[in-house]
């Protein structure tokens, strides 16, 4: 039986963190089934916190040093590397475009046909040659043309499909530059990855070198939010970084959750194989039992919260899908380990919640709050309980 993991990370996550983050939980995973296919979902560019109006409603925000973006797309390819899919999975959660009458194809269909269909032109597979990823280019195509990420943006897809040209260019270059590093060859720098994007952006007829549209504004801005009460002079500054996305990420999705419940969905309906353990830390695995009450994911027979707050959600009343007395339904996964550190004050016990579903393990990450709510990963006696309790 072939295994898939997916991985949703916490509250207050963004680009430059989510990387080292997954990274190491990518690669302890991989120790313990080398077999498996460990997905990541990441969310907090998307459906974390933001401030609609860049952050006039903080008394001196631009003024302190709130909003910088220093080194943005970087962090935005540090995901791609991660999961190349990532940027067409957020256009697939768009509504699909209506084709119109009379049509004989769609947008979407000729945009699907010319995508996957697509041959690189010599001077594309000359670039990529000259920086030794000859041989990964094909296979990049390929693997980004036959992926269940492309079949469902494309459905999103106006005239020209400029915005999913240059996804499908950017998960490419990402999937054949993950593929060479997993090889062991030197990277690229950033000026001549940007080289090899013009060069196949070009080729699949796109304008530009950004994407345009809500994409843009996700890939470009940092997610923030409203107060805090440390240091006027250096207020947008702690907005950006600190509590505030933390903070943001908790209100939003309780006001407006679906969006990242809906992406953890489609994350685990595009893993492979015939069965799916998901693994949440924190906020995300709130989501994910809120997903997991109200739909039915036959394939995910197995459940792992790491530092969560669901128990503690649903005791006081604020769990979005299930109030107290009821009871998750017959669908919602048997299997379920709840990891928490009494340490870590963000952490809740499930099984006297749950009983007939969850069973708690408790580990000690030796770190004070708030510190020890993401430490669980380096912690070894974490991944012994996963280990043992995936089988």
């Amino acid at each position: 039986m072939q295994r898939s993991v997916v991985f949703v990370h916490g509250t207050g996550v963004r680009e430059e963190s989510y990387g080292d983050t997954f990274g190491t939980v990518r690669a302890a995973l991989l120790r313990l089934r080398p077999e498996a296919d460990v997905r990541g979902c990441f969310w907090g560019r998307d459906a974390g916190a933001g401030l609609a109006l860049d952050g006039v409603s903080i008394p001196g925000y631009a003024r302190t040093g709130g909003g910088r973006q220093e080194d943005a797309d970087v962090a935005v390819w540090g995901v791609l590397y991660l999961d190349p899919g990532y940027e067409l999975r957020l256009l697939g959660l768009r509504p699909p475009v209506a084709s119109g009458m009379g049509r004989a194809q769609s947008p979407a269909q000729k945009l699907h046909a010319e995508l996957t269909s697509y041959a690189p032109s010599p001077e594309v597979r000359d670039a990529f040659a000259k920086r030794g990823l000859d041989g990964l280019l094909e296979g990049a195509v390929r693997t980004v043309a036959d992926s269940p990420e492309l079949r469902d943006a494309v459905a999103t897809a106006g005239d020209g499909g400029y915005e999913h040209r240059h996804a499908f260019a950017r998960a490419v270059v990402a999937t054949a530059l993950s593929e060479a590093a997993e090889r062991g060859a030197d990277s690229v720098d950033g000026v001549e990855r940007d080289v090899l994007l013009s060069v196949l952006s070009a080729d699949l007829h796109t304008q530009g070198r950004s994407l345009a549209g809500s994409v843009a504004k996700a890939a470009a801005t940092p997610a923030l939010l409203a107060l805090t009460w440390h240091a006027r002079r250096r207020r947008g500054v702690l907005n950006d970084g600190l509590l505030l996305p933390a903070v943001g990420d908790i209100l939003r999705y309780q006001a407006r959750g679906q969006g990242l419940r809906e992406l953890i969905k489609r994350t685990v309906e595009h893993a492979p194989g015939d069965a799916v353990t998901v693994i949440a830390h924190s906020l995300g695995g709130v989501a994910c039992v809120d997903l997991l009450v109200q739909e039915e994911l036959d394939r995910v027979d197995q459940l792992v919260t790491v530092g969560s707050q669901a128990p503690f959600f649903y005791e006081a009343g604020a769990l979005v899908s299930l109030e107290h007395p009821q009871v998750p339904p017959d669908h919602f996964p048997r299997r379920w380990l709840n990891l928490y550190d009494r340490r870590d004050l963000l952490s809740f016990r499930a099984a006297e919640v749950f009983p007939k579903h969850a069973f708690d393990h408790e580990v000690d990450n030796r770190q004070p709050f708030p510190f020890a709510h993401s430490a669980y990963w380096s912690n070894r006696r974490v991944w012994d309980a996963i280990g043992t309790w995936m089988g």
